[in-house]
């Protein structure tokens, strides 16, 4: 079973803001957004839902990335290990 080093605080990204070039905050799975009650339910099943056609192929994780100072928005796809 893979598992996402961002999830499991493996690993960290350093990504700039293009707008502001602060540093983008990682605010969690995209799939957290979108169903508060999601975490509840396995990887598998989260996935089917996230709105991304092959997360659960590729095994990857989307994540948000936020500008605190801006509010620019960018989704990360995460390569799960």
């Amino acid at each position: 079973m893979a598992i996402c080093p961002l999830c499991n605080s493996l690993k960290e990204l350093d990504i700039s803001c293009p707008t502001c070039n602060t540093r983008l905050e990682d605010t969690g799975k995209v799939s957290d957004y979108l169903d508060p009650y999601g975490h509840y339910n396995d990887e598998e099943t989260v996935k089917m839902g996230d709105g991304y056609q092959n997360t659960a192929k590729n095994k990857i994780c989307p994540h948000l990335m936020v500008c605190k100072n801006c509010g620019y928005e960018k989704v990360k796809f995460i390569q799960e290990e």
